[in-house]
């Protein structure tokens, strides 16, 4: 019996946090289930028993644990497989220096790239609706404004919660992924230290072999 399963979709941001952090961690022994969101499956009261607000992901034990939100799933799969992938808890001023980076990445960046990536690739490819511009244009005058930020702490150091890569970095993945698909890459690649900081995140093997079977998998269902 595999050590758990994941419940989620494939192309969801939240979903692909804890599917990268698993390549990153050499990790295959679970099963991934694929709700369909278009039909409302994650809205059922079959899933609510698994995640109470009908979102995903979704992880539930072989011994029945069930956890929901992708960053908790993250950390405890981290934790409980010794995936390299967190400072060590002795050392507190590194596990401080995290929670820093990942509230950062919370509040400042996944927010309002959120917003932008609802408005103009949910929006288009799921309900056939034109982005509300307004919006986009707030948000992205907040996204710009976390990069120039970003830029400036990069020069100092390699991945966001320091010099090592960590689940914080895992976490920007899915939705930088998304502001290219939207167009907005040069959000990324115009700063130097920030587009070095992308490359070295995005060229680690664990995650191109992820990217690359999503590609795959989106050229085979548009055939």
């Amino acid at each position: 019996m595999p050590a758990f399963t994941l419940y989620g979709f494939r192309g969801s941001t939240n979903t692909d946090r804890v599917r990268l952090t698993l390549a990153e961690g050499g990790f295959t022994d679970y099963d991934l289930v694929l709700l369909n969101l278009q039909k409302g499956e994650q809205k059922s009261e079959e899933h609510k028993k698994r995640h109470p607000w009908g979102k995903i992901p979704v992880l539930i034990s072989a011994e029945g644990f069930t956890l929901y939100e992708s960053r908790a799933i993250c950390k405890y799969l981290a934790k409980k497989y010794s995936f390299p992938l967190l400072p060590p808890d002795s050392d507190v001023e590194a596990a401080a220096l995290f929670d820093q980076a990942q509230s950062s990445e919370i509040f400042y960046f996944a927010e309002p790239a959120g917003r932008i990536t609802f408005e103009k690739f949910v929006k288009k490819i799921f309900m056939g609706l034109p982005p509300d511009e307004a919006v986009v244009s707030d948000a992205l005058r907040s996204v710009e404004a976390f990069f120039d930020v970003a830029e400036c702490l990069l020069h100092h150091k390699d991945y966001m919660a320091g010099n090592d890569f960590t689940l914080v970095d895992i976490y920007y993945i899915p939705l930088i992924q998304r502001l290219f698909v939207c167009g907005l890459g040069d959000l990324i690649v115009s700063r130097e230290a920030v587009s070095a900081w992308w490359g070295r995140c995005v060229n680690r093997p664990a995650i191109q072999r992820v990217l690359a079977a999503d590609k795959e998998a989106v050229v085979a269902a548009g055939r």
